[in-house]
């Protein structure tokens, strides 16, 4: 792949956020579900995750790991790109971050997002953030074109560590278990309704990590000539309890399994790209317990995290997407059973159930 980066003179890491310290925790929810009018006794009963760990979230902890690790690798591959970080829900937010890329001289960026696949909460939502913080800059603040990288999800730089992350789980797994052992593919779960709107056809979010998963167990079976039974299960669910959204939780699965007399179950947790609180509060925590408690031996597979690969992933996005703009063809890497994603997402993709069309960063229209 050639490595010319123009038309882009930076690279703009967008993430969730997390709060850092315990006086953070009832702000950062706040901010996360505002407008749905969820009360602030509600917000600190859930807050009760992350007092668990003092208070603190681990993903922008995980942030600064994987931000060094771009940055290692672009100066080591001889790409000369400034990279920023900017979250939507805590400190340092994308406004701040897009006025110091302003005050830096910064004309047009890349945009990755630390969320891989199709739907409102993992896509769509960043893109109105994007929008909304570019027009939230100061006046007179030089403007900045923002290219966001196509869905991830079945890059090989996600793929390979994830299916490497399975083995070794695997691996972790008693003999006698072993070949016996459910894989369990876990990511968060959302609504049904923003699971159909997900995509310019719907159903993309549910596709996406479908593919993902049976991607991995075939690898896995090449690897170890065993075919692992295997299912996606969801985490992290919220919201009013009329509201359908994806199942089975993981906690229902486990007991599921245990009834089946399934000896052991290896999570492996595809919706994540690093240890999130989802990952170490929803699966470390409290299926770790509910495992132990149905006496399920119980292994979790490591998240992409600062895997070298999936690092050198946004390197290889940045510069596939660099060849496209300058109408130069290029290879646009894929594993599994879908093809590579779109770079610029139509009008009704991921719609906005909510609220209606919002403006957004990254869309055939803006």
């Amino acid at each position: 792949m050639q490595h010319d980066p123009s038309p882009y003179d930076a690279v703009l890491l967008v993430s969730f956020g997390g709060p850092e310290a315990p006086d953070d925790v009832v702000p950062f929810l706040e901010n996360v579900t505002r407008g749905r009018g969820i009360p602030r006794e509600r917000l600190v009963e859930v807050g009760e995750h992350y007092f668990h760990f003092g208070g603190k979230s681990p993903i922008n902890d995980r942030n600064r790991e994987f931000l060094a690790a771009l940055r290692e690798d672009f100066a080591g591959n001889g790409l000369d790109l400034p990279v920023y970080w900017g979250n939507r829900n805590w400190g340092p937010y994308i406004g701040e971050a897009l006025e110091q890329m302003a005050a830096d001289g910064v004309q047009r960026a890349a945009v990755f997002f630390t969320s891989v696949y199709s739907s409102y909460s993992s896509c769509r939502q960043y893109r109105e953030n994007l929008a909304d913080a570019l027009a939230g800059l100061p006046e007179g603040t030089p403007a900045i074109e923002l290219d966001v990288l196509r869905r991830s999800f079945n890059h090989p730089g996600f793929i390979d560590a994830m299916v490497d992350a399975t083995l070794a789980a695997v691996a972790d797994l008693p003999d006698a278990a072993r070949e016996t052992a459910h894989l369990s593919f876990v990511t968060h779960s959302i609504p049904l309704a923003m699971n159909d709107a997900s995509g310019p056809e719907g159903g993309a979010y549910e596709l996406q990590h479908r593919s993902v998963m049976e991607e991995i167990v075939e690898r896995v079976r090449l690897e170890t000539g065993h075919r692992f039974r295997h299912q996606l299960v969801y985490c992290s669910r919220s919201g009013a309890p009329h509201v359908p959204w994806l199942e089975p939780d993981v906690n229902d699965h486990l007991a599921q399994l245990a009834e089946q007399g399934s000896p052991a179950v290896v999570a492996i947790p595809i919706g994540f790209v690093s240890d999130h609180m989802e990952v170490v509060w929803d699966l470390d925590t409290e299926a770790a317990a509910t495992a132990e408690k149905l006496g399920l031996t119980y292994v979790r597979a490591a998240t992409a995290g600062i895997d070298p690969r999936f690092v050198a992933m946004v390197r290889e996005l940045v510069l596939e997407r660099a060849a496209v703009e300058r109408g130069v063809p290029t290879a646009r890497k894929a594993e599994g059973g879908l093809p590579a994603c779109w770079d610029r997402c139509s009008t009704d993709c991921c719609r906005n159930l909510q609220q209606g069309p919002r403006p957004a960063v990254g869309g055939v229209d803006g």
